[in-house]
């Protein structure tokens, strides 16, 4: 980052608050619209727990407190992934909406062009048929 941006993409997203509105804003676009159907389908009725997960994982993920590995460890994302049919279809879902949250969210252009090049290169990654 140039001279004068924040330390971390956490701290350029805008720390935990912004983190979670950016995760809540995800599970509530997945939860609602019929686009996002496949990809809600591989969830459990209930997204709380999933919406845990991810902010905990963000938070660190972008440079931030590492709440996921003070609970579970390390993410071993594609391992945890694995019980769960990811096609090209639910990982695009998975991106349409991560998109959605991001501009909803009113992310910083440049932040939302970066985070998008590094969710498809996980999101591409997660892929198991």
């Amino acid at each position: 980052m140039s001279e004068g941006s924040p330390a971390s993409a956490f701290d350029w997203v805008g720390g935990e608050r912004a983190v979670r509105d950016l995760v809540d804003r995800f599970y509530d676009l997945m939860d609602l619209e019929p686009a996002y159907a496949a990809l809600r389908s591989i969830h459990p009725p209930s997204l709380e727990g999933s919406r845990d997960k991810l902010f905990w994982f963000l938070c660190g993920w972008l440079g931030g407190p590492d709440h996921y590995i003070e609970r579970f460890g390390h993410p071993r994302l594609r391992a945890r992934h694995l019980p769960f049919r990811i096609g090209i279809r639910e990982r695009d879902q998975w991106m349409e909406c991560m998109r959605r949250a991001m501009l909803e969210c009113e992310l910083d252009p440049a932040l939302q062009e970066r985070l998008d090049a590094a969710f498809m290169n996980t999101a591409d990654w997660m892929r198991n048929v």
